[in-house]
């Protein structure tokens, strides 16, 4: 995760490098090398996405290409927020390794799940979770695109809600392996624990508007960035309207960074006709500056 960036750009090493002296650990060993059970551990997993995710951006930064607008799923958002130059690298780190902790903390092994629901839409599946909770949590957890709604919970719960849904229509319910049941409210205790850690942090206006997850609407001050990651901790995150949002401002490009693509899938469910792009290694890096640079001279 993030090899062939660092291999390539000594700005995205200098990402690593920081991500490395933030944490007192070789997390750039653990991306690159594994063991990958160790890097699926979730107080790993989303340190080494938020240092991929900005070794990426900080290539794309270098050949002069700046956003407009910022916005992230779920961790996403500190990956959005260093963009933006509201929360510093180090800080964003440090931290997301003690979200990843506490949110895990939160639940016991065994007690929580997730699954996605595909092909009913979020009001019947609202219905459902709410008929399925009997005295449990169920909720939907992010509302990615049509027809694509998570939801989390106790894991009966969440089964039951499942089985709801299909006998209300939906195409598919399925069971996600995470690792605990995020964006709901059997984490309140970890964003509990999380508030007090953002509180110390010095969060500036964002150079450019973020969309949050927590309310998909425009921010543009750095308390109001501060209180949406600690908010979203137990909120579903409302990724479909974040893109709606984007689209109302008179966004039609959309990029991508960090490893793989599964929001440029989902913002084209969202948003047809839009241009979606990614930069996750130095070819896909090459081809978005280059499709970016034919946009601007109107080619």
């Amino acid at each position: 995760m993030g090899k062939e960036l660092v291999e390539a750009f000594p700005e995205s090493r200098a990402v690593f490098d920081e991500a490395d002296a933030a944490l007192g650990s070789a997390l750039s060993r653990l991306c690159f090398f594994g063991p990958e059970a160790d890097l699926q551990l979730t107080s790993n997993t989303q340190p080494a996405i938020l240092a991929a995710s900005l070794a990426a951006h900080r290539a794309l930064s270098a050949r002069g290409v700046k956003a407009d607008f910022v916005a992230g799923h779920s961790l996403g958002e500190y990956s959005a927020l260093v963009a933006a130059g509201s929360l510093s690298l180090t800080d964003a780190v440090a931290t997301v390794r003690r979200r990843g902790e506490y949110m895990q903390e939160a639940v016991p092994v065994g007690e929580g799940a997730m699954a996605a629901i595909l092909g009913l839409d979020l009001p019947a599946i609202e219905r459902a979770c709410a008929a399925a909770a009997q005295g449990q949590v169920v909720t939907p957890a992010n509302v990615n695109s049509p027809g694509q709604v998570v939801i989390a919970g106790h894991a009966a719960a969440v089964d039951r809600a499942s089985e709801a849904c299909k006998a209300a229509g939906a195409k598919r319910a399925v069971r996600l392996p995470v690792s605990a049941p995020f964006h709901c409210a059997l984490m309140l205790p970890a964003q509990a624990r999380l508030a007090p850690d953002l509180a110390a942090l010095a969060f500036a206006d964002p150079a450019v508007p973020l969309v949050n997850n927590v309310d998909a609407r425009l921010v543009a001050r750095g308390a109001e960035c501060r209180d949406g990651l600690v908010r979203q901790v137990s909120a579903p995150v409302r990724w479909q309207e974040c893109v709606e949002a984007l689209v109302a401002q008179g966004v039609d490009t959309f990029v991508e960074v960090g490893p793989g693509q599964v929001l440029s899938g989902l913002v084209r469910r969202i948003a047809k006709g839009t241009r979606t792009l990614n930069v996750q290694d130095p070819a896909s890096l090459e081809s978005t500056v280059a499709a970016l640079a034919a946009v601007g001279s109107g080619a």
